[in-house]
């Protein structure tokens, strides 16, 4: 039986449920819980990363925004708190649709 040991979806269980295959989970706290969420994130941002075309892009984008919105509620807010604060945050200092790439900054 492979041991996989990470966060997986609500529905999982469900799923290998369906399948016949048994398997073993347990309920994480909080604390856990925020760690693999953090684990999770890397795991899909480096998939995200390996992604060879805009399909397989936009899958494992979807999966990161699935965990931000899990991050969001560890943290104490929902995602529309969470986009008032990337609102503001590119009203003042602009978002990354210029494609700017910064070199160096002379020192004083």
């Amino acid at each position: 039986m492979p041991i996989h040991n990470k966060l997986v979806r609500d529905r999982i269980l469900e799923i290998i449920d369906q399948s016949g295959k048994k398997y073993s989970s347990r309920i994480l706290d909080e604390r856990e819980y925020e760690e693999e969420v953090r684990k999770k994130m890397n795991e899909e941002l480096a998939e995200y990363e390996a992604a060879q075309n805009d399909e397989e892009a936009l899958e494992e984008l979807a999966d990161l925004l699935e965990l931000i919105h899990a991050a969001a509620a560890i943290h104490g807010a929902d995602f529309n708190e969470l986009e008032a604060i990337r609102q503001q945050k590119a009203e003042k200092r602009g978002g990354f649709s210029e494609r700017i790439f910064l070199i160096e900054v002379e020192d004083d």
